[in-house]
């Protein structure tokens, strides 16, 4: 009987263990410019130097799948570290510094159609409808909805999921 309850007991505490990190646990899929093996490695490489638990980059689609614990990392994380990797993706253009030093074969078409639609290069929002604006701080960018108004904005705070009320972009 002894033994029936230790046991009982572990199970429940190994349940809400489960639990608990699962609802921590983000998956998020996005695109990321690249050609070869060597950029998917080095690609999966600074995504999860960036905090990523799963990384997995398909050549042909150019989708990167993420999967990270959202207390310690988070999405505009991973897209820096792989910007810094020399690879344009959807959330950060990477520097032309860090695309030259990318090996031959990994050198992918930077035409502005195949690159990466970051919006807040050099601390101004370069978007359409809000260009000259400053970005929000985790660099993404307030779209305007044809008024005054951003559309992500109420009373002077960020409404966009995972900005939990920063402020919004200012016009410059």
């Amino acid at each position: 009987m002894k033994t029936l309850k230790i046991f009982s007991t572990v199970l429940l505490c190994c349940t809400i263990a489960t639990i608990s990190f699962a609802q921590k646990t983000k998956k998020d899929t996005f695109q990321v410019s690249g050609n070869c093996g060597m950029c998917e490695a080095k690609i999966e490489k600074a995504a999860k130097a960036a905090g990523a638990t799963y990384a997995e980059w398909n050549k042909d689609t150019k989708i990167i799948t993420v999967k990270y614990n959202s207390s310690s990392s988070n999405l505009a994380k991973i897209q820096k570290s792989i910007a810094e990797a020399g690879y344009d993706n959807a959330g950060v253009k990477s520097t032309t510094e860090a695309y030259d030093k990318l090996h031959a074969c990994c050198k992918y078409d930077r035409t502005e159609s195949n690159q990466a639609k970051a919006c807040c290069d050099n601390e101004k929002c370069t978007q359409e409808g809000c260009a000259g604006m400053d970005c929000c701080k985790d660099k993404e960018c307030c779209k305007k909805d044809g008024t005054d108004k951003m559309d992500c904005c109420k009373d002077g705070k960020c409404t966009k999921e995972g900005h939990n009320g920063k402020d919004c972009c200012k016009k410059s």
